[in-house]
């Protein structure tokens, strides 16, 4: 006869921290002041602060009903219309690289499921090898890189004197990683920065990684929705793979086509020969199958509808720049606003050379807690505002609310 007990088999189990970017909706959420602001998570609201999807996505999902598409599996490696669109719009659809097979691309879970599946790709045929990672940068990647066993160390990146690129200390860094390092770069659009190198320094960085033997590992999430423009946007990536590196490119859908809960996003290694490409894809898909054994089909087939019939991508483009617009919109009112109510002559300029949906306001994590516990305002304790959760008719109250943290907080 067994004995039932008290005691749980998972009492050493401790309860873990919230996320520090989800946890922040959370908060939101169960405040109820009505001026409370969501700038937190990276999503693209209207200028009412509601979530939009796009136009062309819900054409595309119709494209899908009437062909009658069914629910059966993918292959490992994804939707294969999906690859070729997404590799195309990444390099270019004449891209040497492309045309002569010399890109592995592997249907991916969003942007985090593919630099995760790059990361165990990376412990296993190059073990010991380090990633080079941004100080700051977006908070999943260093959880990636940890549970993927790869050691990581940072790269200065942002200045705080100058609220901007911290360009020498990057390059000082960068040639001081051990041979055959991984340097992750964030292909625009900066996360948690919005500072992006110039083409100069892009061309600059390229010199060094090039000479030092490293390997250039691209987080591109947000292409087309920074600038407003595809190739614009892809232009670093294109940069290095016309020089003929050999680059890793993790890419995501959830924000230049809304497809947030889609976990839509490929991973990309670009190599010298189509030899190493079959051979690099076999073991992604061989990485890939006991860890979530095939991709979704529903956010793939949006992407291929819209990059394949020129009416659709042509729209999708259309949407892309109005999003983008209204963030650029904001950014210049928030800019405006900061730059009246402030007496003291303080450049806030930093706020209009920054690129993408987020601002690096400059505040302290004290000032971050002052933002939320007197103001309602529910950002990320590094000082990362999402301009994507603001409207033009609130850039006046967060304009205070900058202001009252920088000045009277320490």
């Amino acid at each position: 006869m067994t004995i039932a007990t008290d005691v749980s088999r998972f009492e050493g189990v401790t309860m873990a921290p919230p996320d520090p970017i989800l946890g922040v909706s959370e908060a939101f959420k169960a405040d109820t002041n009505d001026l409370k602001l969501n700038l937190g998570v990276g999503a693209y609201r209207t200028e009412e602060l509601q979530p939009y999807v796009l136009n062309v996505v819900k054409k595309a999902e119709n494209l899908m009903l009437e062909k009658g598409d069914n629910k059966e599996y993918l292959p490992i490696e994804g939707l294969a219309a999906f690859n070729k669109a997404t590799v195309e719009l990444l390099l270019g659809a004449d891209n040497n690289a492309t045309k002569q097979g010399r890109v592995a691309t592997v249907q991916g879970l969003s942007g985090t499921g593919s630099l995760r599946l790059a990361a165990a790709f990376i412990q296993r045929y190059f073990p010991g090898a380090q990633v080079l990672i941004s100080s700051p940068t977006w908070g999943n990647h260093k959880n990636i890189f940890n549970d993927a066993g790869v050691p990581w160390s940072e790269y200065r990146y942002y200045d705080p004197k100058t609220v901007g690129l911290d360009f020498e200390g990057m390059i000082a860094d960068i040639k001081a990683a051990p041979s055959g390092s991984f340097v992750l770069l964030h292909g625009c659009a900066h996360n948690p920065t919005g500072i992006d190198p110039t083409p100069e320094q892009w061309e600059k960085i390229a010199d060094v990684i090039q000479e030092k033997n490293l390997t250039a590992f691209f987080d591109v999430a947000y292409q087309g929705f920074a600038s407003g423009s595809l190739d614009q946007d892809a232009s670093s990536v294109r940069l290095f793979v016309a020089r003929g590196m050999e680059v890793f490119v993790a890419q995501s859908y959830s924000k230049n086509l809304g497809l947030y809960a889609e976990r839509i996003g490929a991973i990309n290694v670009v190599c010298s020969s189509s030899d190493a490409a079959t051979r690099v894809k076999s073991q992604l898909k061989r990485l890939a199958r006991p860890m979530y054994s095939n991709p979704p089909v529903h956010g793939a087939r949006i992407v291929a509808n819209v990059v394949g019939d020129p009416t659709l991508f042509n729209e999708w483009k259309s949407e892309m720049e109005l999003m983008s617009g209204r963030i650029k919109g904001v950014r210049q009112r928030l800019y405006d606003n900061l730059s009246a109510k402030d007496k003291s002559a303080k450049d806030w300029s930093f706020v209009l050379r920054q690129i993408g949906m987020f601002s690096f306001t400059g505040l302290n994590k004290a000032q971050s807690d002052n933002m939320t516990n007197k103001w309602h305002v529910y950002m990320t304790k590094d000082g990362r505002i999402s301009l994507a959760g603001l409207s033009l008719s609130k850039c006046e109250y967060l304009a205070d609310a900058i202001i009252d943290s920088y000045y009277n907080v320490s």
